[in-house]
């Protein structure tokens, strides 16, 4: 997909600007509602300033009620598990498939470590997924940044970090987009 004008935004039709979030981000019924009527109303000069916008949006989520909680759970969950195929593989953005590819490959024992780690991850964490800036990073760095991040046991300060590492991936795919032309 290409990234449209941003200044055109605030007119464009819903279902185009949930595509430009569905583009940076993973597709998420919870980031729709949380987003629609900011890209409605509010113009930004730049994509990093509008990521930028969504990642404030989701930490003051973290900062509030159960329901608000939930919200922001729906969206940090829309990730894919890091190494593993996605049960609904359609869902997933191309992409998240590109970024996430050098994690499918490999020794077979590795991946099931990594699955074992997602498996104690989502236990220690519940509601949460694992995110990490992949892109270029080896399944052993991934895998250590993950077993640091259970050890630590501090979910707020995970959630803090899943949404840096969600709108990393985003300003991430901002480039990669625009290097294309």
């Amino acid at each position: 997909m290409d990234l449209p004008d941003l200044t055109s935004l605030p007119s464009l039709p819903q279902d185009a600007q949930l595509r430009v979030l569905d583009t940076l981000f993973e597709s998420s019924p919870e980031l729709h509602q949380l987003m629609i009527p900011v890209l409605a109303n509010q113009t930004f000069s730049s994509y990093s300033s509008l990521i930028d916008a969504v990642g404030s949006h989701m930490s003051a989520l973290s900062a509030v009620n159960s329901i608000n909680r939930d919200i922001l759970f729906g969206i940090l969950g829309s990730h894919p598990r890091l190494g593993r195929a996605p049960a609904n593989p359609e869902h997933l953005s191309e992409l998240s498939k590109q970024e996430q590819a050098q994690l499918n490959d490999g020794a077979e024992e590795q991946a099931e470590k990594l699955r074992d780690l997602n498996e104690e991850y989502e236990a220690k964490f519940p509601g949460l997924r694992f995110v990490s800036f992949v892109d270029g990073r080896s399944r052993d760095v991934i895998m250590v940044e993950m077993r640091q991040r259970i050890d630590r046991g501090d979910q707020e300060r995970e959630i803090e970090e899943t949404i840096q590492a969600i709108c990393d991936i985003a300003k991430d795919r901002v480039k990669k987009l625009r290097a294309r032309f």
